[in-house]
């Protein structure tokens, strides 16, 4: 249940960071509003994952997640470089997530 709740407050940071970029400065009520709402679900999220978890690996897949979800938003949605230093950047956080995934201990 851990990891479950760590993968969702994940997506749910990706959505927060789209969120924050749509709301422009937070002068555009609904982009903000899903901004709230993503970031108090991911928060909590995390916080329920990081009971059984080290902190360091929740943190760091967390984080690593909502980078590489925002990366891939970024790419696909946004128009954002898609060179290929960026992908390959992109695909060495992908690496670490999975290895410490693999390499994790819940309590």
């Amino acid at each position: 249940m851990a990891w479950f709740s760590l993968v969702t407050a994940g997506l749910f940071e990706v959505v927060w960071a789209i969120a924050l970029k749509r709301s422009d400065g937070f002068s555009r009520p609904l982009e903000t509003g899903v901004f709230v709402v993503a970031l108090l679900a991911s928060m909590l999220l995390l916080a329920r994952a990081l009971r059984d978890l080290p902190v360091g690996t929740g943190y760091a897949v967390w984080t690593g997640i909502g980078a590489i979800g925002a990366a891939i938003v970024g790419v696909v949605w946004l128009h954002e470089s898609a060179s290929p230093a960026r992908l390959f950047s992109v695909a060495l956080v992908a690496a670490g997530v999975v290895g410490l995934a693999l390499t994790s201990q819940t309590h």
